[in-house]
């Protein structure tokens, strides 16, 4: 009988990071990663529940919608905090040895699965809420029959699948997910090797690609809203709530840009370049793309139109438009809408008919005023 000898094969998620870790690191220190996961997680719970009264009570169904977008953001990264620091902060605490606590690579595997949905989700709702404002405010009668509650809650469970399946591609033979220093957290492999690169990529480009959809709609959004705001029926229609979701979703955006583009540009640079990973570099990207999670929640719970009545009570809130609160600026933003938009607006006003009134009117009409 020929017995078989144990395989002292170095498990694949180990492969390459495979010399002991130094704990001894200012940037990945327990108190830091506690404190860190600890606000991050209190703040996206408060905000659930005020955007939970909030859609309680609100009665347009514009607002809820974005509301439910806007839910599904912070509930996403409540729940990235939440497994991804648990196991940061349980990894410094315990010291755990990764290689006899996950001998084939399932709890790495889930980590970087992890990893890479809870990043994801952020850049990917983010442009889909910038989807739905363009159409919110440039087509809103498409939007009033295309858009309703359960299909806003529909786009944010195909944000969730559609991150998920990226997360599996690891799984299925394209990349691979690796122990990263200081050996607390497991993260895609971003090396040169082909596969490798392909995924890092993939990653890398839907995240710039969400960012890039997002500015681009959210500009064209800003320019119509400012349009209409500073146009001659600015005071026949009501836009405080429609400023109020821009520019909650401009600073969403301004966030996930600067928290996730140099990381992005980092992945990607790398593996295209060939050149060794700098783990100094990576441990302060991911800590910038990681303070997206703690600092969405308060864009919602500080820019509100209720927290601004208290903020500044003297204030005329009860205007047609925020904007028209500052006749300089209005005057301003309605030139440069007009010269940006290459005089449509004075087109129309030429175009359109007048029919002279007649004289007896006016005569009529004077001698009542």
């Amino acid at each position: 009988m020929v017995s078989s000898a144990p395989s002292n094969a170095t498990p694949l998620c180990f492969s390459i990071n495979s010399r002991p870790f130094n704990h001894n690191h200012t940037i990945a220190s327990a108190y830091f990663s506690a404190v860190f996961s600890g606000l991050g997680l209190s703040s996206n719970l408060f905000a659930l529940v005020v955007l939970a009264k909030t859609f309680h009570h609100t009665k347009s169904r514009t607002r809820s919608s974005f509301l439910l977008f806007l839910g599904g953001l912070v509930f996403t990264d409540f729940m990235g905090l939440l497994v991804t620091g648990s196991i940061v902060v349980s990894f410094h605490i315990t010291h755990f040895n990764w290689r006899q606590l996950d001998p084939h690579c399932h709890f790495c595997n889930f980590m970087g699965m992890s990893m890479v949905f809870y990043g994801l989700c952020p850049l990917l709702l983010g442009a889909a809420m910038a989807v739905e404002r363009f159409v919110g405010i440039n087509r809103p009668f498409a939007r009033s029959t295309a858009v309703s509650n359960s299909r806003a809650c529909s786009t944010v469970a195909m944000v969730w699948v559609t991150a998920g399946c990226m997360s599996l591609l690891p799984l299925a033979g394209l990349g691979s997910y690796r122990l990263q220093f200081p050996g607390s957290w497991c993260f895609l492999n971003i090396s040169s090797r082909p596969l490798d690169m392909t995924f890092g990529l993939i990653f890398s480009l839907v995240g710039l690609l969400s960012l890039a959809v997002s500015f681009l709609l959210n500009t064209v959004s800003v320019v119509t809203l400012l349009r209409v705001c500073c146009g001659q029926d600015s005071a026949q229609r009501r836009r405080d709530y429609e400023v109020e979701m821009m520019v909650q979703l401009i600073l969403i955006m301004a966030i996930a840009s600067v928290c996730w583009c140099p990381l992005l540009v980092f992945i990607a640079q790398t593996v295209l370049s060939g050149s060794e990973l700098n783990v100094r570099h990576l441990l302060l990207w991911l800590r910038f793309a990681t303070g997206n999670q703690v600092l969405d929640p308060w864009v919602y719970i500080l820019f509100r139109r209720a927290i601004l009545k208290r903020v500044a009570p003297k204030m005329d809130w009860s205007r047609g438009s925020i904007i028209s609160l500052y006749p300089t600026l209005s005057t301003s933003f309605r030139k440069l809408t007009r010269a940006s938009l290459g005089g449509t607006i004075d087109r129309l006003d030429h175009d359109r008919p007048n029919p002279p009134l007649p004289v007896q009117n006016a005569t009529a009409v004077s001698s009542s005023i």
